[in-house]
């Protein structure tokens, strides 16, 4: 599934737009071309204008943040976000190194490992890990979810904040596949981070909508079970695999230990 248009709501970001539309090779449509209420309608608007059904479109709003919107939902909307309050306050008060995350990476005492997150999605686990004194690579394969992320990198910075500034010098973001990655790379980093995509089990089961967005942009992991042996082969200290709480392990050796959470649980692999 790909994205069919970009559409931007403020000509002061016109030249961003245009360079979001030339990488995708998709058309650029400003805003007051759409109707008077334009997420209810756009995708009636969307079809004859492009002669074709849309389900996903690029919206850069007048802030300049850029959005991955479902025509068929209004309401449904994602964009990776390194400095909006929800972050703000995760990074003040979510627990610091006590958090269920930093102990499955093996944060301890003035010990930052290094981190290569191999399914970046929309950076929120690799920026914890930032927060918390890591230094993370976020690896992504998919260059719509990539452009969200470079966009939230370079909101972040123009915050100004010299503390989220030092964050954000920690993280990276490459565009590569994690498996022909780990095959290829030199890189030998601490820890090796997969939160891999799991099959949904109903629509009731996929409360968040960034996870509803990313089954139909992006399918499912079908190299998960690869991807764990890879890892396994490359970390120096430890892998640590993200999963749903009632999820099946990946296939391969069995976790060295758990940590289990009241939604979601890390199977860690010390090396």
């Amino acid at each position: 599934m790909s994205v069919a248009a970009i559409i931007y709501f403020d000509p002061a970001f016109f030249n961003k737009a245009k360079q979001l539309s030339e990488f995708f090779g998709i058309p650029l449509i400003d805003s007051r071309e759409l109707p008077m209420n334009p997420l209810k309608k756009m995708n009636h608007f969307l079809a004859n204008r492009l002669g074709q059904s849309v389900q996903f479109v690029f919206l850069l709003d007048a802030g300049g943040k850029l959005r991955l919107h479902l025509t068929g939902d209004p309401g449904l909307s994602i964009r990776a976000d390194f400095h909006g309050p929800k972050v703000i306050y995760r990074r003040k008060r979510g627990g610091g190194r006590g958090q269920m995350i930093a102990r499955a990476v093996g944060l301890k005492n003035s010990m930052n490992p290094t981190v290569l997150d191999c399914t970046a999605g929309l950076g929120e686990d690799a920026f914890i890990l930032a927060s918390l004194g890591c230094r993370v690579t976020m690896c992504e394969r998919v260059s719509v979810v990539r452009a969200l992320l470079e966009n939230a990198l370079e909101q972040a910075r123009a915050e100004g904040d010299p503390e989220l500034g030092e964050i954000l010098d920690r993280m990276s973001l490459i565009d590569a596949d994690a498996l022909k990655y780990l095959k290829s790379s030199l890189e030998r980093p601490d820890v090796i981070y997969l939160d891999p995509m799991f099959p949904e089990r109903s629509k009731r089961a996929l409360v968040k909508k960034e996870m509803r967005v990313f089954h139909l942009l992006v399918g499912l992991d079908s190299d998960a079970d690869d991807l764990l042996g890879a890892a396994l082969a490359v970390s120096l200290k430890r892998v640590v695999v993200k999963r749903p709480r009632i999820a099946p392990a990946l296939s391969g050796p069995k976790p060295s230990y758990i940590l289990k959470g009241r939604s979601n649980r890390y199977d860690i692999y010390i090396i």
